[in-house]
């Protein structure tokens, strides 16, 4: 099974959308996603809206691929698995987020072993076919290449600094507020 999510926040039907007619295709691997606040209706996967945490870690073992948004909570659940993990970051400038962080993000976890960064549908379903063709390797070690690990490590402390160094500011911004 292949299980895709896209988070809570915001739809993204562009990557549901390039799954859905992968799936029309490939009849034989089911397809779950989780597709957030998206309105679209998609034939060839199962999708729901939400899942509890407990299902949602329950979906992520059983799976043999990961597809998702590139959100920090699904890359960690994904490296915690072992599983292989496609991201297909959002765009800004495609109405996807009101930024561009998940490209950022997308570039700084492509460092590790289990993951492979997509931004187009024929990416997507090339990187899918490839995947499932390899068959054996699907669940690989979670592993760095050669002079990337001193680069996660400072991105990964520096976005862990920046947030508790403003916890009462980010807190009241939360709340519509000003520190």
């Amino acid at each position: 099974m292949i299980f895709a999510t896209v988070g809570t926040q915001l739809p993204f039907d562009r990557m549901l959308s390039a799954l859905d007619d992968w799936a029309a295709r490939n009849i034989s691997m089911p397809v779950l996603a989780q597709t957030g606040a998206s309105a679209r209706s998609f034939r060839n996967l199962k999708a729901i809206p939400r899942v509890d945490q407990r299902t949602y870690a329950e979906t992520m073992e059983k799976a043999r691929v990961v597809v998702a948004h590139a959100g920090m909570g699904t890359i960690l659940s994904a490296a915690e698995a072992g599983k292989r993990l496609i991201l297909m970051p959002r765009r800004a400038e495609l109405g996807e987020h009101r930024n561009d962080h998940q490209l950022a993000t997308a570039e700084e976890m492509s460092v590790l072993s289990n993951v492979t960064v997509v931004h187009d549908a024929k990416a997507l379903w090339d990187t899918l076919d490839a995947v499932l063709e390899a068959g054996a390797d699907l669940t690989p070690a979670l592993t760095l290449s050669a002079g990337a690990q001193p680069r996660l490590i400072n991105t990964i402390q520096d976005f862990i600094w920046t947030q508790a160094a403003q916890p009462r500011a980010r807190g009241l911004a939360l709340r519509g507020l000003r520190a």
